[in-house]
């Protein structure tokens, strides 16, 4: 059995390991409802208002930042704006992931999860990883997040999608695990309107959890 950590990974060596398809987005049915809900949703008044304050900062200073100061500063406020934590599921940060895939033992630290469970991680429904820049962090953010996505869905064991995401500076990716097909959504920038979709789509995959995963 060969080790390997999350960072050790990019897409094209996925692919060859674990007999992965990239699909494009628009072929991916998963997605492709996950976006149809999530522009059915609306957004209060005050929800808003949270945003554009959260949004204020990372415009004129986030580009500067440091991941720790993203994170705190703006991915995390936000995705706890959609009031993601119950008592059925919550969002976790900086925990360990691991598993066996195939012939791998893969693990490493997850950035964010969104699981089952409200004190400890229970089974995992949601990866995410962030990067500070595109260019000088060990690995790849897309392959980073796709291999604990596969870790996820060995310990789902239910054939089920998996869900994640991946952030670059001011740019968000949405990502699809269904089956040995994976697709990658459009670019989704936190400094423009699309801060209101990306609030959205945290929003519909907490339904999505409680309707379709738990």
């Amino acid at each position: 059995m060969q080790t390997a950590t999350f960072k050790e990974w990019d897409l094209t060596s996925l692919d060859k390991a674990f007999g992965l398809t990239q699909i494009l987005d628009t072929e991916c049915e998963v997605l492709q409802d996950w976006q149809k809900l999530a522009g059915s949703l609306p957004i209060s008044d005050f929800e808003k208002q949270i945003l554009l304050d959260l949004q204020a900062p990372l415009t004129w200073g986030g580009k500067s930042w440091n991941e720790v100061e993203l994170e705190n500063k703006f991915i995390s406020p936000l995705i706890m704006a959609t009031k993601i934590d119950d008592r059925k599921i919550g969002y976790f940060l900086e925990r360990p992931l691991e598993g066996i895939v195939g012939e791998y033992k893969l693990s490493g630290i997850v950035d964010g999860i969104i699981s089952k469970g409200f004190r400890d991680p229970d089974v995992p429904f949601f990866c995410m990883h962030e990067y500070k820049k595109s260019v000088g962090n060990q690995g790849s953010p897309d392959g980073q997040v796709l291999a604990a996505m596969l870790v996820a869905r060995e310990q789902n064991n239910n054939e089920k999608p998996i869900y994640g995401m991946y952030i670059v500076g001011l740019i968000w990716n949405f990502m699809v695990l269904n089956g040995n097909d994976y697709c990658v959504s459009k670019d989704y920038n936190g400094s423009n309107e699309t801060i209101f979709d990306i609030f959205r789509m945290i929003k519909a995959l907490k339904q999505i959890i409680l309707r379709d995963l738990l």
